[in-house]
């Protein structure tokens, strides 16, 4: 078995929290599976996504780090998305008919393998 060296995630802080949705939303509409992570860290309380830059040179990827900060806490259950002729966006408890609704999964803690 080879052994790999963890890298750490590139941070990549969206304007705002619709940013973020509209990129969950998207990576679901191309049928990949995907949830948001939720924690605090620092009087802050983070949203965000891991994703992968592929091929980045000799690697095989880049991981990356989407995310965006608030002072306020939520602990909805979903971020939902509608993407006709006009976007919108709102958290929820449940999902809705003819909306994306991806999970939010609220953490403890900040993973280690995130650095601020």
């Amino acid at each position: 078995m080879v052994k790999r060296e963890m890298q750490v995630p590139v941070n990549v802080e969206v304007a705002e929290i619709r940013d973020l949705a509209r990129l969950v939303a998207s990576t679901v509409s191309m049928g990949q599976p995907i949830y948001v992570v939720n924690f605090e860290h620092n009087k802050k309380f983070y949203f965000g996504v891991l994703g992968v830059y592929n091929h980045y040179y000799e690697k095989q990827g880049m991981p990356l780090f989407y995310y965006f900060s608030t002072d306020q806490p939520r602990m909805d259950k979903y971020i939902l998305v509608k993407m006709d002729e006009r976007e919108e966006f709102a958290f929820g408890d449940g999902i809705r008919p003819g909306w994306i609704a991806v999970p939010i999964i609220h953490l403890k803690k900040k993973p280690s393998f995130i650095e601020f």
